[in-house]
């Protein structure tokens, strides 16, 4: 059964991608992935041609019902970078009524950040739990390693909520440990990247595999009287 709002529009553009995704799980060869995890390492690696994100990528026992429901929820995306919302298919987002936010370049924000000697991504982590975002929403990081541990405060210290991070960011200081403190969180979702490695597009990957997901789980639903 074909996801036909988040594949490729034509048809020469599925047999390619699909060619592709082929090719990954001939040469990634065995994995300890669960069958609703592989789709998404599958896709990260599709889009970065790296071949270790077979093993450096880590979930949450809960992480992908928890981002499928939040899709099919219609429930919002928050991103460290415009980047990401760039990068995500606003037609498959449309299709259940995500919508994308960053405020990383907002004039406030950046007042903020100046005015508190701490990050934009900080802040805007902190504006967008102000404005009741972060709660249910997927918090998906690919770019701050500070967007990362403010949204771990924020769940430990204000009681934030989201229903999935996708923790991605890449870099030298502090990736691998904001990654590791997430991974510590038992009662928030997760998928994170092990170590340096990360990055948006590798968010933008996870999340389009998690709209393929709930496509097909859309279609399997029982149909409303």
């Amino acid at each position: 059964m074909l996801n036909t709002f988040t594949e490729q529009l034509t048809r020469a553009g599925q047999e390619i991608e699909h060619e592709s995704f082929a090719i990954v799980d001939r040469e990634a060869g065995p994995h300890n992935y669960f069958a609703d995890q592989w789709p998404i390492v599958r896709r990260m690696i599709h889009a970065t041609a790296d071949f270790e994100f077979n093993g450096l990528t880590r979930f949450h026992p809960n992480a992908v019902a928890a981002g499928v429901d939040a899709i099919l929820s219609g429930n919002p995306i928050i991103a460290d970078v415009e980047m990401i919302c760039v990068g995500l298919s606003r037609p498959r987002l449309a299709h259940f009524g995500v919508a994308p936010h960053q405020f990383i370049s907002d004039e406030d924000v950046i007042a903020q950040a100046r005015a508190m000697n701490s990050t934009r991504a900080v802040q805007a982590m902190r504006k967008a739990h102000q404005r009741g975002l972060i709660n249910r929403g997927i918090a998906a990081i690919g770019n701050a390693p500070t967007a990362l541990l403010e949204v771990v405060r924020l769940i430990r210290e204000e009681s934030a909520r989201p229903a999935l991070i996708v923790g991605m960011p890449v870099g030298f200081v502090s990736a691998a440990e904001s990654k590791d403190i997430t991974r510590a969180l038992s009662d928030v979702p997760w998928i994170v990247t092990q170590g340096r490695k990360g990055g948006s597009t590798l968010v933008v990957a996870a999340i389009h595999a998690l709209l393929a997901l709930a496509e097909t789980r859309r279609q399997t639903l029982p149909s409303k009287p």
